[in-house]
């Protein structure tokens, strides 16, 4: 197929070109603000009044459906470019879906009629699998449905929560939060299966063929299917716990398959592997807590702020340079100190209240710090990248 682009389409905007632009910069936005909020909340005793749900599970909700939705949509939409070289959603229709998007996040404290808001996100999420879908259906590149499919259930899920906030379904909400929380990290590990091994050979600078095996993409599959489906309904418990014993020795032979020293000094190939790390311990936390030894929200937070928050902002780093016409392999310096205070939220949420359980609450406050720096560093480094067109002169 010969496609030619026209140059009257590239007189507007560059925010608008590409999905990765308006996305990645609202994804930041809201880690800050979201996380900031929720730090008073919690250690200033502000009310955020008109919520129809307890602020933690505002606070899950926002992270789940509001950040790594934005996350999710920015790549999906401009990896749908690549793989079929069509135009993805530009222009004003991108800037509508990025509008239907911040309506949901404002109507949550404005607030707007709840019903108002849960039509905006819900109309987000089906117009985004839409325009995710069109060029893949046109340019028949079926093989990638696997990632349309999950963006299509996380809108299915948020659907199932709202009927819970809205009282509409006893205990919707919380199945709906934690079936979309675990339907992220199988995005996450879907995405890290297809690209981190290929980044890596790619970015070592020295020979190396990352190790994958069949039997275990598709046993780690459906095994995590399972698991995903016991743990957002809440059903036999130790079962879910053996397959977190399961799953936590599958990923980690995946993770030792791609490991090769040389990429310690490449900060956008460590942060991937890292964060990639953290769903492996997250696994194994989720075995130590059917077993008493931990809480449950170490391990979901192992999960959360360890392996989505350290593979997002990886991936926004990596996507952002390259779709700017920046080099991957030279990154900024400053792009390590981002990745080092997200990974410091992380140890400070997860490891250091078991090692320190008196001083847990000091810990979550450090660690919701840690956060907002991170994504305040990524936003001053970043921003000016995604609102301005590429240095090479190219669309995109």
């Amino acid at each position: 197929m010969l496609n030619i682009d026209d140059p009257r389409r590239d007189k507007g905007p560059a925010f608008v070109h590409l999905g990765f632009r308006p996305f990645f910069l609202l994804a930041g936005l809201l880690a800050v603000a979201a996380m900031g909020l929720w730090a008073l909340v919690l250690f200033q005793g502000l009310s955020l009044g008109g919520l129809p749900v307890s602020g933690m599970v505002w606070h899950g909700h926002e992270m789940v459906f509001g950040y790594a939705m934005a996350v999710i949509a920015g790549f999906l939409l401009t990896a749908a470019h690549n793989w079929t070289q069509l135009r993805t959603l530009n222009g004003v229709p991108l800037l509508g879906l990025a509008g239907l998007w911040l309506l949901a996040r404002i109507g949550w404290l404005w607030p707007l009629p709840p019903l108002l808001t849960a039509a905006a996100d819900l109309s987000f999420g089906l117009l985004l699998t839409l325009a995710i879908f069109w060029p893949l259906a046109r340019t028949r590149q079926w093989q990638h449905l696997g990632m349309l499919i999950k963006v299509l259930l996380l809108t299915l899920a948020n659907g199932l929560f709202y009927l819970g906030a809205l009282d509409m379904v006893s205990n919707a909400g919380q199945w709906g939060l934690l079936l979309g929380f675990y339907l992220v990290v199988a995005l996450i590990m879907a995405m890290g299966r297809r690209v981190i091994p290929f980044f890596i050979e790619k970015g070592v600078g020295c020979p190396f063929q990352a190790k994958n095996w069949r039997w275990l993409d598709i046993s780690s599959l459906y095994l995590f299917l399972i698991f995903a489906v016991l743990e957002s309904f809440g059903m036999l418990r130790d079962l879910s716990s053996a397959l977190a014993g399961v799953l936590m020795l599958l990923h980690g032979t995946r993770l030792w398959g791609w490991y090769t020293p040389a990429i310690w000094s490449r900060p956008l190939l460590w942060v991937l592997f890292t964060g990639y790390g953290w769903l492996v311990a997250g696994f194994a936390l989720r075995l130590a807590a059917g077993l008493d030894l931990v809480s449950p929200f170490i391990a979901l937070h192992a999960f959360a702020v360890g392996g989505i928050g350290l593979v997002t902002v990886g991936m926004m780093a990596r996507v952002s340079l390259g779709h700017t016409g920046r080099s991957v392999f030279e990154p900024p310096r400053a792009v390590s100190l981002i990745f080092l205070l997200i990974l410091g939220a992380a140890l400070a949420r997860v490891f250091a209240p078991l090692l320190m359980p008196d001083q847990a609450t000091g810990w979550l406050l450090f660690s919701q710090l840690l956060w907002i720096l991170g994504f305040g560093v990524f936003l001053a480094l970043y921003a000016p990248m995604l609102v301005q067109r590429r240095i090479d002169g190219r669309w995109g």
